[in-house]
């Protein structure tokens, strides 16, 4: 296909796509003239994954392009692939708060890794996130929150073992590799999505007299909606 077909099926605009050529994230079309080039289903797949990666996972152009790099890696293997990625989506930025609650925080951190058992390090990008994350809330008022890291723990296990079993399913080393990078980003994205669901169920159920009283208010809101759109039908009428 050429790249108006290209653009067509992905979405994305021609001068986007030739940028991400000449950035190394999508590889070049075949010439078939000085001027011309034909793309295949490779570079839509491609195209639909660097896509998904920006807009959905949130990432850079050159974290992007990282984690591209390490797709192609023919001899990395499933668990530094998935380690590419997962070290792209942290936050960065310094601890708030004094050395007190930071320490306090790696601390929390180290040790929440020695119990789980978990087989990684406190250097790894995401424990600093953590780290970060646990500072802030102490700097706010919310060091108790600390106490709460087990349970996030049970959680985080279980959908880890979802996210690696999906991947498991898949026959082509090609499309494993692709499912691990696709289960890190965008699985976050879904994680991150489904925890707001929840979190809006929890409070209705906590706080505003359980899931008849969500429905009560939304038949409510549809009555006003209607006595409003009655009133105006009669205005017009007038």
């Amino acid at each position: 296909m050429r790249i108006g077909e290209l653009s067509r099926r992905t979405g994305v605009p021609v001068p986007t796509i030739k940028y991400y050529v000449r950035e190394g994230l999508l590889p070049p079309g075949e010439l078939s003239s000085p001027n011309q080039a034909h793309y295949d289903d490779t570079h839509e797949r491609r195209l639909r994954l660097i896509r998904a990666l920006l807009e959905v996972g949130g990432l850079k152009v050159a974290a992007v392009a990282e984690v591209l790099g390490a797709v192609e890696d023919p001899g990395r293997p499933l668990h530094k692939v998935l380690g590419a990625a997962a070290d792209r989506l942290g936050g960065g930025g310094v601890i708030p708060g004094d050395d007190a609650e930071a320490d306090a925080a790696n601390a929390a951190v180290e040790a929440l890794i020695a119990r789980r058992g978990w087989r990684t390090h406190e250097s790894n990008p995401a424990a600093g996130d953590l780290s970060r994350a646990l500072a802030a809330l102490a700097w706010l008022g919310h060091g108790a929150y600390a106490e709460l890291l087990d349970e996030y723990a049970d959680a985080a296990e279980l959908v880890a073992r979802a996210d690696l079993g999906y991947v498991d399913r898949r026959v082509a080393v090609e499309d494993r590799v692709e499912s691990v990078v696709i289960g890190t980003v965008l699985g976050e994205a879904v994680f991150n999505a489904m925890r707001r669901l929840a979190h809006v169920d929890a409070s209705v159920r906590l706080y505003g007299g359980g899931a008849g009283g969500a429905e009560a208010g939304s038949e409510e809101g549809s009555e006003e909606g209607s006595e409003g759109e009655r009133a105006d039908g009669e205005g017009a009428g007038r």
